[in-house]
Parts: structure tokens; C-alpha cells; sequence
């Protein structure tokens, strides 16, 4: 069955097209559960709580790498769709660019904010730091690179 955008849309097309993103949204918010139990059970109620607190900040910033990465794979895909090559490569080049300063901008930033907890518990603010910035950066090459 070929989609047209210029065919009538009705509940089973639009289904067919938003189902992906739902199943992808669906499965982050699993591993976050999972993630959660692994470290309650395994690190403790103070390594629990810190995820919980770092979480939404995993979130906002998984959005933000969702929306540039579709964003830019539509734009790519219309210039390749259109043959030109040459453009395509300049617009994926930039995204991945920018997505290296903002994110640099963001761990730096990130290092400063966080440096006043520093003098109340520093090897455990340490390991927990290195630990998300691990996380972070993981995911958004994944969402940069696979998504």
C-alpha cells in the first residue's frame, strides 16, 4: 500500500505513520523504568533518588535530540530526494555540528552549575556525574546517528 500526502488520510494511515514514534517513546519510557529498578535495587535509595532528580533533564534533553534528528533526516531526505546531493551533505553536516557545540556548551555549563555540590559530597557527585555524562552522550549519538 503506497502513501500519497496528497491521498485523504484516514485512522489506519495516519496510524500507520505515527505508530513508529509511539513504539519509540513507549520503549524510551521503559528503559527509564528499568533503569530505575536496576539502580534502586542494586545502588541504593540515595543512587535511586539521584536519578529521579537528573531524569527530567534526560527527558527534556532526549526531546530536543528527537525533534532536531527529525527534523534534519526530513530536511536531508528531501534534498536527497531531490537529487542534490551537495546540500543534503551541508545540512547533515551542520546538524551534526551543532549538535557537538550545543552539547560541549551543555557539559560545561553542566560542570560549573554542579560544582557547588562538590564541597558537600565530592566522590559521590563525581561518580554520579561522570556516570549521567556518560548517559547523555550515549544517547544522543544514538538518536544523532541510528535514529
Amino acid at each position: 500500500m503506497n502513501i500519497q500526502l496528497s491521498d485523504h488520510f484516514n485512522y489506519k494511515r495516519l496510524f500507520r505513520f505515527t505508530l513508529p514514534s509511539i513504539f519509540m517513546m513507549v520503549f524510551t519510557s521503559i528503559y527509564s523504568i528499568v533503569d530505575g529498578i536496576f539502580t534502586s535495587n542494586f545502588a541504593g535509595k540515595e543512587a535511586f533518588a539521584g536519578i529521579n532528580l537528573i531524569m527530567p533533564g534526560i527527558m527534556l534533553f532526549s526531546g530536543l535530540g528527537f525533534m532536531i534528528g527529525s527534523g534534519g533526516s526530513a530536511l536531508v531526505a528531501r534534498f536527497l530526494g531531490e537529487k542534490n546531493q551537495k546540500r543534503a551533505n551541508e545540512i547533515f553536516s551542520f546538524l551534526i555540528f551543532s549538535f557537538f557545540i550545543f552539547f560541549i556548551f551543555i557539559s560545561f555549563s553542566s560542570i560549573i552549575f554542579f560544582s557547588v555540590f562538590i564541597f558537600f559530597d565530592t566522590k559521590h557527585f563525581l561518580e554520579f556525574f561522570i556516570l549521567v555524562s556518560i548517559k547523555v552522550w550515549r544517547r544522543y549519538i544514538k538518536y544523532i546517528f541510528f535514529y
